[in-house]
């Protein structure tokens, strides 16, 4: 087989957990601002209790949660300054009950409970320790938790000069990144958020953070970006409110500070872009599904603004008769673009294909694979969306293309892949 499945399987762990503020239910008398709120009435019980009664309560909660979760009082105050507007009414709190009201207004959120799924990789920016003829990659994967809420995580590992896949050992806490500035940008929010310097990658976690971000942070496609002066990495994914979807990008240069921000135009109120790894004719270039069925091209002078592209391609082989999408960024090689794609079949069977774009003019076909690179196998088939595999991006070490991909949108495995033997797979 040119292409080798690895069971390095990723898998949805209930365990790691992270703490996310937590906001009571809005109660109709609450409606009426001359009534207390509900927030206001749980800072009246903790005020209530005696100062020995408030220092066991927080003992208590301490010695229940210490272990889980790192500097828990410092997370209790950052909430109580969170909670100004409730605390506004009372008297001055003392320390003790400061973290006594921030711990009630947290609550423990199980981020991955439910999948672990469509990844994309890329290349760490730091190699020391990367085997001889191999490398070392940072992956990022779509966690889903209660509420079907998606939010951004990550592993690391290496990839052998042979093509075997390491995945680091995972760090035993996990945390969210402090928000450190947010403007408003069109008719969005751009946000910068950022991880302490003392944190695992595997420990990072990154939540909905904006309105249109609310219900999820979703499939994001990282690609390395060669500016010609330095390396940077973008990610476009999707952002789900609940009831709209718009594409945003996602800008790192060292996975421990974030930009995220809000992509304007046409082609953004969809799914499914994937930006090439440098400028093409001096303009950024995308991939996208503006109709859910065809892939188109795009440009773009600003990289936040993608308006109508050209359609590239069409299904056009049994497996993809229902719609193509991309795989995440086109990989750069001698003979072309090589773009990952993935097409719906009967009974909504997703499956894997590839497409080779010319160098020069990506709106050129060069050639394309008749039959998919990769298929649900009968151990991949059950899940949460049966019958699917997927990805949000690969990358090219040595002569291996390494492919992480999703089984049935619960968790994820690799594959990898020699170039030639998958140009060999593709006609014209």
């Amino acid at each position: 087989m040119f292409l080798n499945r690895q069971a390095l399987y990723l898998r949805p762990d209930p365990a790691w957990v992270v703490v996310r503020p937590f906001k009571p239910a809005i109660e109709p008398r609450d409606l009426n601002p001359t009534d207390k709120t509900r927030a206001n009435h749980i800072v009246d019980r903790v005020i209530g209790l005696d100062p020995e009664a408030a220092t066991v309560q927080l003992t208590d909660v301490l010695e229940n949660f210490n272990g889980r979760h790192r500097n828990l009082l410092e997370i209790f105050e950052e909430r109580a300054a969170e909670m100004e507007d409730a605390l506004a009414p009372h008297v001055a709190l003392s320390k003790t009950q400061r973290q006594l009201v921030g711990a009630y207004f947290l609550h423990e959120y199980s981020f991955e409970a439910a999948a672990l799924f469509n990844p994309s990789i890329v290349r760490d920016p730091d190699q020391s320790g990367a085997p001889e003829g191999g490398c070392r990659f940072i992956l990022s994967l779509r966690a889903v938790g209660e509420g079907h809420i998606s939010s951004l995580t990550f592993r690391s590992g290496s990839i052998s000069a042979r093509g075997h896949v390491t995945v680091d050992p995972t760090a035993r806490l996990a945390s969210i990144p402090r928000i450190e500035r947010r403007s408003s940008r069109g008719d969005g929010e751009e946000i910068e958020v950022e991880f302490k310097l003392d944190g695992h990658l595997s420990e990072r976690v990154i939540f909905p953070i904006t309105l249109s971000q609310s219900n999820g942070i979703e499939d994001a496609s990282f690609v390395e970006f060669d500016t010609g002066e330095r390396t940077i990495f973008y990610a476009t994914y999707t952002a789900y409110s609940g009831r709209a979807i718009r594409s945003e990008l996602i800008e790192t240069a060292d996975f421990r500070s974030f930009r995220l921000t809000p992509l304007g135009g046409v082609a953004a109120r969809n799914k499914g872009m994937a930006l090439f790894p440098r400028k093409i004719d001096g303009h950024y270039a995308m991939i996208g599904r503006q109709d859910n069925e065809n892939l188109y091209l795009l440009y773009s002078d600003d990289l936040y603004t993608w308006e109508t592209g050209q359609v590239i391609l069409k299904p056009k082989f049994p497996w993809e008769f229902v719609q193509l999408g991309n795989c995440g960024s086109p990989i750069e090689l001698d003979e072309g673009w090589l773009l990952l794609t993935h097409g719906v079949g009967p009974i909504r069977r997703y499956s894997i294909g590839a497409v080779l774009l010319d160098k020069k003019d990506p709106s050129k076909i060069l050639a394309r694979t008749a039959e998919p690179l990769l298929r649900p196998e009968s151990a991949e088939r059950e899940g949460y969306v049966p019958n699917v595999v997927y990805s949000c991006g690969a990358l090219r070490c040595g002569d291996q293309i390494i492919l992480p991909y999703a089984i049935s949108d619960t968790f994820s495995n690799f594959a990898t892949i020699k170039t030639s033997a998958l140009l060999q797979t593709l006609s014209g």
